[in-house]
């Protein structure tokens, strides 16, 4: 067996398919037990999106909509892709960080997968994208928002926001690898996350919005994926937002995964 276990980690062979999948969903349950055991990394997609979307809701919601009741509806759809997004974010500094601590050297002694810390790190932290979805719709349906479209629609519309603040994470995941400190991760997405999350009609409807803006509410896929939540929760066409929206999806992964993979390989 240790004879096994050292040609494997030495040789540079490549695990098998089914191998290189048990032992990332493995790592992925480590990275689910380290969010369960230190539950304050989860505040960020927990409280915080609740606290803003009570102030923006009875700060801007007679002023936008007329009714605080009103905004809500067209608010939370739209802001549960931006908590998303967020979640996701995290991801990349909880990777600067195990890399920076060594955890990933000591990874490289097991016989695994060489992608499969990295791998796991991402699907554990789906957890995150569960809860700030789980949270945020509790909330909102407390303070009076409904779905008007359909049980199936609305998990249609938490599914999409999920798939695509997935997608988004590999770019958070490239952060992590290239930077050299957490905070420089946290500071590179911000960067990323808020002109592609505020820069939308997420907050106020896009015809209120000067022509550059909307220009770029155009072009910025954000945007596609709010529209698709709306239309999914509350109503409207969805077809085309829906599409666009996996469109996105598809090509930031399939840009941004193999960078991050590549980097990954490069640094740990």
């Amino acid at each position: 067996m240790t004879l096994t276990m050292d040609k494997a980690t030495t040789t540079g062979t490549r695990p098998r398919p089914f191998g290189l999948l048990r032992h990332s969903l493995a790592l992925a349950g480590r990275s689910l037990t380290k969010t369960l055991r230190t539950p304050d990394q989860l505040i960020d997609v927990t409280l915080q999106p609740l606290m803003f979307l009570v102030i923006f809701v009875f700060l801007l919601g007679g002023a936008v909509s007329g009714s605080t009741g009103a905004y809500l509806q067209f608010l939370l759809p739209a802001m549960l892709v931006q908590v998303m997004m967020v979640a996701g974010m995290a991801t990349g500094v909880n990777l600067n960080t195990d890399i920076d601590k060594g955890v990933f050297d000591r990874f490289r002694a097991l016989p695994i997968g060489r992608s499969a810390p990295l791998v796991g790190s991402v699907l554990g932290d789906v957890i995150r994208y569960v809860v700030a979805t789980a949270s945020m719709l509790v909330f909102g349906t407390l303070l009076g928002f409904r779905v008007q479209t359909g049980f199936l629609s609305a998990v249609a519309a938490c599914l999409l926001t999920m798939f695509f603040a997935f997608c988004v994470s590999w770019v958070f995941v490239l952060f992590g690898m290239i930077a050299r400190s957490p905070g420089s991760v946290q500071g590179l997405s911000f960067l990323v996350i808020f002109p592609l999350t505020f820069g939308t009609s997420m907050i106020a409807p896009q015809g209120t919005m000067p022509g550059w803006l909307q220009v770029w509410l155009s072009v910025n896929p954000v945007e596609q994926v709010m529209d698709a939540s709306r239309a999914l929760m509350i109503g409207g066409p969805a077809g085309g937002p829906v599409l666009a929206s996996l469109a996105w999806g598809i090509a930031i992964l399939l840009v941004f995964a193999p960078l991050a993979v590549r980097a990954y390989r490069r640094r740990a």
